[in-house]
């Protein structure tokens, strides 16, 4: 027989492919290199926080076993947890909204997750619906053998990216003039961020968020259709130290992007990764030729197949 190389589906988590991007690029700008994070076994980047999360918890005591884990989120993150806790024999209940692909609601409860649903403002992210899911999952979190992850507050999400920069600097042979990503828990930029910068403190970071709610840059929050990121206000595990620009992306911009992606580099991916694109694009004109910006495809176009990104009946 043939040698079992993985022994379960999470050790095929991470170490995804790394490729440049061709024909969105315009011919003055840096070269555009994606890390292609729908390789991991969910579709999605939140596979990596999953692991470190759920690891963690069971190796202190907080998730035990016949234990539950829960965790408010927009969608990929409870998938990746719903995947991971499958793997390890542990329940997952999830509190989402109907503000989210219903891609992703049916993946979660394909994986075995209890969803919790908390009405949203016109299928749009407000700051509201944030707090409204963080109450909500406080409340449940009450329940006996009950793990809140609370992904907002974990450093262990943190832990989970920094392979990803290891990863990216191996890759690149060290040569990442700037990295590029999209803040939801800030998490990932953060985990990330301090890896490259570790090898090279003046690696470029350049943090994505939603033109219709800049509270990083210093606007005003408001409501917007770029899943999974932008919640309003400024997550508590954001560090400002780590960054060194902030760029603002349109959802009509992201949604068109994630289109051209699709049809012009076959990528199929979500509006964080159009809007990770179009600011490393934006990164890109101002370094020039000859430089280099690495961002990351978040998710797989296939958890919005439903939604008005990819068909014209929906939204």
């Amino acid at each position: 027989m043939p040698e079992v190389l993985l022994v379960s589906v999470l050790s095929a988590i991470g170490n995804t492919s790394l490729v440049r991007l061709n024909r969105v690029v315009p011919e003055e700008c840096a070269d555009v290199l994606v890390k292609l994070e729908w390789q991991n076994p969910s579709g999605s980047m939140k596979d990596r926080m999953a692991l470190s999360v759920v690891e963690r918890a069971v190796s202190n005591g907080r998730l035990a076993e016949g234990g539950t884990l829960l965790e408010y989120t927009g969608g990929s993150t409870g998938a990746s947890l719903a995947l991971v806790c499958a793997a390890q024999g542990f329940k997952t209940k999830i509190v989402t909204s109907d503000a989210f692909s219903p891609d992703k609601l049916s993946q979660m409860r394909a994986y075995g997750a209890e969803l919790d649903l908390v009405p949203s403002e016109d299928g749009r992210t407000t700051k509201k619906l944030i707090l409204d899911m963080i109450a909500r999952a406080q409340e449940l979190s009450k329940e006996p053998g009950t793990y809140w992850s609370d992904q907002l507050n974990n450093m262990d999400a943190v832990a989970g990216y920094t392979p990803l920069g290891e990863e990216i600097w191996a890759e690149c042979g060290g040569a990442v003039d700037a990295f590029v990503q999209s803040v939801g828990t800030a998490a990932s930029i953060r985990g990330t961020a301090a890896a490259l910068k570790s090898h090279n403190t003046r690696t470029w970071v350049v943090a994505v968020e939603p033109a219709e709610s800049p509270v990083l840059g210093g606007g005003e929050s408001g409501p917007h259709k770029i899943e999974g990121v932008g919640i309003g206000y400024k997550p508590p595990l954001w560090d400002q130290s780590l960054v060194d620009e902030i760029v603002a992306v349109s959802t009509a911009d992201a949604k068109e992007m994630a289109r051209r992606l699709a049809r012009e580099e076959g990528i199929f991916a979500g509006t964080s990764s159009g809007a990770n694109v179009l600011a490393a694009i934006q990164v890109g004109r101002k370094l020039g030729k000859s430089r280099r910006v690495v961002t990351l495809i978040v998710d797989s176009g296939l958890k919005y197949t439903n939604t008005d990104v990819f068909s014209p009946q929906s939204g």
